[in-house]
């Protein structure tokens, strides 16, 4: 596969699976044996946990979204940078729901094997998204 073809397997997998909350996309773009390097807390590195992650995350944010702002592709690598946004109407890792409305940036890199993703590593940033939802105070 190109990278191009790579990059529009990104561009799906943002807008059908995380925008709209298709899971069934998890099976036909991840490959069985999957590895997340970067899964959240208690969720599991497959495509399972994929799955729960979406789940979870839409659950608490109905509305959740993200931006493409930058997609960059070399060999079998896709480097996606997002912006992530929702509004809190649920639980969500053990806090009450707030009503708040956050936007937080979050990068990924792909690999790829076959037209599929093989392998994913992730940065959140997990503070921005922690001091929006008052759970963590701005320092200074």
């Amino acid at each position: 596969m190109s990278s191009q073809e790579n990059k529009a397997v990104v561009r799906r997998l943002v807008e059908e699976l995380v925008n709209k909350g298709d899971l069934a996309v998890v099976d036909e773009i991840f490959t069985t044996d999957f590895v997340d390097h970067s899964p959240a807390t208690g969720i599991t590195p497959d495509r399972e946990g994929i799955k729960q992650l979406i789940a979870t995350v839409r659950g608490a944010f109905p509305d959740y979204n993200n931006v493409i702002e930058d997609l960059i592709a070399e060999g079998d690598r896709v480097v996606a940078r997002v912006i992530c946004c929702g509004t809190r109407r649920a639980e969500f890792m053990g806090i009450a729901p707030t009503g708040k409305a956050v936007a937080f940036s979050a990068v990924s890199i792909f690999r790829f094997a076959g037209g599929r993703v093989v392998e994913r590593w992730n940065n959140t940033d997990d503070l921005g998204l922690l001091q929006q939802l008052g759970v963590v105070s701005p320092s200074g």
